[in-house]
């Protein structure tokens, strides 16, 4: 089996199942109506909202936490910031309410910065109401220390995803799901948005990024060779596309190095026609999707 056809596969593989996309969307456009129902006495089930996160741009390959926005009108902007005292958390308890008359038995909960919403089958949605500024980018309640508002611009990020996917082949956020498949199976101390921002990074500069899956082999090589040699002192990223920057603390240089090493000898053993050897090394990098 070529190596095109094993990573085609494997990109199949680890993909999200139909039912679990189609759950996620059912409970989504309910969210999104109720949420109209209440503050703009609309049915709609799709305006006003988004998704954000991993999820929104499409460099995630498990359910867990699906990550959404609601634009809400300006006037409660304008109600809740006149409020002598933490508004914000007042803002965030009326959307609590709104989602309640449709997941009344839910675990709902207003958290910070967003609504957390708990389904019993492990999927969390987080909804994140904000108010669209002039520029494009949205305003936030943040509930903690006494109240306040904060900025985002998800949308700049998930552009920069799309642009950058659609400019190399695809190869960007395959990448981003390949590289959550050796997270989850070697337990790596590394955030999606951070994976989604070293992707992008290392893609944009690969010599092959416009070259399909017959040079993928050679893209995870590379990959973790670059991931081995990211600076393990550097805490503080640039997101592509916003410019912000988060905090990430984890250390995942030592088990990018392992992956390396096990990629070259994943090679080596491609080059000798040992293609058994070749997929168990495959297989110690992205788990056991590889090659099923």
């Amino acid at each position: 089996m070529s190596i095109s056809t094993k990573f085609e596969s494997f990109n199949d593989n680890i993909k999200m199942d139909k039912n679990t996309i189609d759950t996620i969307s059912y409970r989504y456009h309910r969210i999104v109506k109720s949420l109209n129902e209440h503050f703009y006495n609309s049915s709609s089930d799709s305006n006003h909202a988004f998704y954000v996160g991993s999820y929104g741009r499409d460099t995630e390959i498990f359910s867990s936490d699906v990550d959404m926005l609601f634009v809400l009108p300006y006037e409660k902007y304008v109600q809740y910031n006149n409020y002598t005292y933490n508004g914000q958390s007042s803002l965030l308890q009326e959307v609590k309410r709104a989602i309640e008359k449709t997941y009344s038995a839910t675990k709902i909960k207003a958290d910070g910065q967003i609504i957390s919403i708990s389904f019993g089958n492990g999927i969390f949605f987080e909804v994140l109401p904000a108010f669209l500024n002039k520029i494009g980018t949205y305003t936030f309640a943040n509930s903690n220390d006494n109240g306040s508002w904060k900025i985002t611009d998800p949308k700049s990020e998930i552009n920069a995803i799309n642009d950058l996917n659609k400019n190399c082949n695809h190869n960007l956020k395959r990448l981003c799901k390949m590289i959550r498949s050796w997270k989850s199976y070697n337990n790596v101390n590394i955030s999606g948005i951070l994976i989604d921002i070293l992707s992008y990074r290392f893609i944009k500069k690969w010599e092959y990024k416009k070259n399909s899956f017959s040079y993928y082999d050679w893209m995870t090589r590379d990959f973790f060779k670059y991931l081995k040699e990211t600076d393990s002192d550097q805490h503080s990223w640039q997101v592509m596309g916003s410019g912000r920057y988060i905090i990430d603390v984890g250390y995942f240089q030592y088990k990018a190095t392992q992956a390396y090493n096990k990629a070259l000898e994943a090679i080596e053993y491609e080059n000798k026609g040992y293609e058994y050897s070749a997929n168990e090394k495959w297989k110690e990098i992205y788990g056991t999707k590889f090659g099923e």
